[in-house]
């Protein structure tokens, strides 16, 4: 495992790498974020984002998502894949939200893992990004293998237990803005099966780097 100091200067780095990291889901109300992530189960946040304005067009409001077909929806975020329980979960999620919550998202852990299709990566974003609650740690296929290879984790796979483990050693205050920086990280230069360690601003704190 790392020294505090390490983790310390990992996140550091990473954040001056990148400074403008944010969810890369395109949304501007509250559900549509929530509605979003769920779409991106086993897809890329580049296809949702191709196919959330027609649905957020036709679905303006919590409301008509409410009261939205399962049937129509289907046929809105069919190129995600698993469209069908997306599309019963969005539409049940909606009732949910305006029966139990006013139309509001819940800010707890608890209650929003409680929803209709809402994990805990989910509902750690939510908490991140919409609530700023500090410690909200998105744990996605980017951070599992990142997390392992530069020793944050000691050879962990299961995404609660890698939480669980960061949530101990990243600064509250910049955890969401780590879980961020790893994405893009990821996807830019640690990627799975070729890491492009040369370019990478953690080479010297990696511990599976051997250059």
């Amino acid at each position: 495992m790392r020294t505090q100091e390490q983790v310390n200067e990992i996140v550091r780095l990473l954040l001056a790498e990148y400074p403008e990291a944010d969810c890369t889901l395109d949304w501007r109300k509250d559900y549509e974020l929530l509605f979003s992530v769920r779409l991106a189960a086993q897809c890329t946040d580049e296809r949702v984002n191709k196919i959330t304005p027609a649905l957020f067009a036709r679905f303006p409001t919590l409301e008509a998502f409410a009261q939205a077909d399962v049937g129509e929806v289907e046929e809105y975020v069919r190129s995600c894949g698993f469209f069908r329980s997306k599309a019963r979960d969005i539409v049940a999620c909606a009732n949910v939200l305006l029966e139990k919550y006013g139309g509001k998202l819940p800010s707890t852990m608890e209650e929003l893992t409680a929803l209709p299709g809402v994990g805990r990566k989910t509902a750690n974003l939510i908490l991140g990004d919409v609530f700023k609650v500090p410690g909200s740690t998105v744990v996605d296929t980017h951070c599992i293998r990142i997390s392992n290879r530069l020793g944050l984790v000691d050879n962990l796979k299961d995404p609660v237990k890698i939480e669980m483990e960061l949530r101990k050693i990243l600064p509250p205050e910049h955890s969401s803005a780590f879980c961020h920086c790893i994405v893009l990280h990821g996807r830019a230069v640690c990627m799975a099966r070729k890491p492009e360690c040369e370019r990478c601003c953690l080479a010297h704190l990696c511990q599976t780097f051997s250059g």
